[in-house]
């Protein structure tokens, strides 16, 4: 879209003000409202912020401004805000691109496939859970009536839900994203909505309206919409599953029918993996960047009595017990979840891979076994290594690994020391289960 074409844009629907929009280190929406005058504003120097007041920027107190310049290849409507646009923007100080945000870290990686002739495609799958508080704060599943033991696909807790589902459908349509399945997931409350994979970068973009059409429209409705990655103990967690290719503008390269393994990947796709497998700790401090994650990706027995959450460093052929599941001619990663920074996630991901497409590297044979009911020791015959069990042992993972803090650049140092932080926190909070447990015990 060019400047002009924006403009006419903005004029035919009626925009009175522009988001300039990017996200913080953990990808939460960040904004300013820009009335439509200044547009131009937004596209040159870009919008103004306090780099000190945005979490993992990167800038004192005494340094400079960050601008958010924006991206127009993302101008769209925000159709659940009537008058309202949003423009993704990429952030610049003194004029450089700024390597403490995470779009433009992505950019940096993307930009090593170009180099080679190469596109990485994405398609997001983010899960959520739709809930309410009472009177007394908690909080439960939105609809009462939602209480199946297994409640996936079921139509009742669909269709109860239809109300927040079909205004959020139509918002992200107007918002240019092709939405093709809403289902029930498997927890009371919890639903998905798929829309069409594309390049990484517009992925990633799509996924931050997701979220900001999910969460507002929720609100105005009296309910939360939360993608919080386990928020009841006894009820399966949300995850974002992230379906992976690499083209070359005209073919999926991942994809070869005459694989010997079965499974329609190409020795590109086999070396990719590799990577990402040899990487996988260090990418689950970016994929699963909460200490609430590791709830998710549980070991042994969960207390929702079935688990689909990954924990073990493997692939396989439609095996979800798996990190990576091969749906075929691409790559499933099951490691992310909804808190993720889904653009320092994916560039991550992207080095790993490079890193076993440089190095070819192999992954072994696929796991086409349920890996919930192997032992420790058969895990260990097989080689199938663990996936970190808490926030400390991934971010001290990440901090190990040179390679993807490098491709991360100052942004990972930053990450490590919050992510260091908020793991104190949590060990220094008292919790209602320590009370319960320990308070009239001894």
């Amino acid at each position: 879209m060019s400047p002009i074409e924006a403009k006419q844009f903005l004029e035919k629907n009626d925009i009175k003000l522009v988001l300039a929009q990017f996200v913080d280190i953990h990808g939460v929406a960040k904004a300013k409202s820009v009335p439509v005058s200044h547009f131009d504003d937004i596209l040159g120097n870009g919008a103004g912020f306090a780099g000190f007041a945005i979490s993992g920027m990167g800038i004192d107190p005494h340094g400079p401004d960050f601008m958010a310049r924006g991206d127009l290849a993302t101008l769209s409507l925000v159709p659940w805000q009537p008058g309202y646009a949003r423009i993704a923007c990429d952030g610049h100080v003194n004029g450089e691109p700024w390597h403490h945000d995470a779009r433009v870290v992505l950019k940096e990686q993307i930009r090593r496939l170009e180099q080679r002739g190469l596109g990485f495609f994405t398609g997001l799958e983010p899960e959520f859970s739709l809930l309410k508080r009472s009177e007394d704060g908690s909080v439960a599943p939105f609809d009462s009536t939602d209480v199946q033991q297994k409640p996936c696909y079921d139509y009742k807790g669909l269709t109860r839900a239809n109300q927040f589902l079909e205004k959020l459908v139509s918002s992200l349509q107007g918002a240019g994203l092709d939405i093709f399945q809403i289902d029930h997931e498997d927890a009371n409350g919890q639903f998905e909505v798929n829309y069409t994979f594309a390049d990484a970068l517009k992925s990633c973009d799509q996924f931050v309206m997701f979220k900001m059409a999910a969460s507002e429209i929720a609100n105005e409705l009296g309910l939360i919409c939360s993608f919080m990655p386990k928020p009841f103990s006894n009820l399966p967690g949300n995850g974002m599953h992230m379906h992976m290719s690499i083209g070359d503008g005209q073919r999926n390269l991942f994809e070869d029918k005459n694989d010997p393994r079965g499974l329609d990947l190409s020795k590109l796709a086999y070396q990719f993996l590799a990577g990402v497998l040899k990487h996988a700790p260090a990418l689950a401090a970016l994929c699963a960047p909460t200490v609430n994650s590791y709830k998710r990706l549980v070991v042994g027995r969960s207390l929702t009595g079935a688990t689909w959450a990954p924990a073990y460093i493997s692939y396989g052929d439609n095996n979800r017990s798996s990190m990576v599941r091969i749906p075929k001619g691409r790559l499933e990663l099951r490691l992310p979840d909804g808190a993720c920074n889904a653009y320092l996630a994916t560039a991550a991901v992207i080095a790993a891979g490079l890193d076993g497409i440089d190095n070819d590297l192999d992954p072994g044979e696929p796991q086409n076994t349920n890996l919930y009911l192997l032992s420790e020791r058969e895990l260990k015959e097989r080689g199938i290594g663990i996936l970190p069990q808490n926030l400390l042992a991934a971010v001290t993972a990440l901090e190990s690994d040179g390679l993807i803090r490098d491709a991360l650049g100052p942004i990972a140092s930053t990450f490590i020391e919050l992510k260091r932080m908020e793991w104190v926190e949590y060990m220094r909070h008292v919790s209602d289960w320590e009370l319960k447990s320990y308070l009239e015990f001894f």
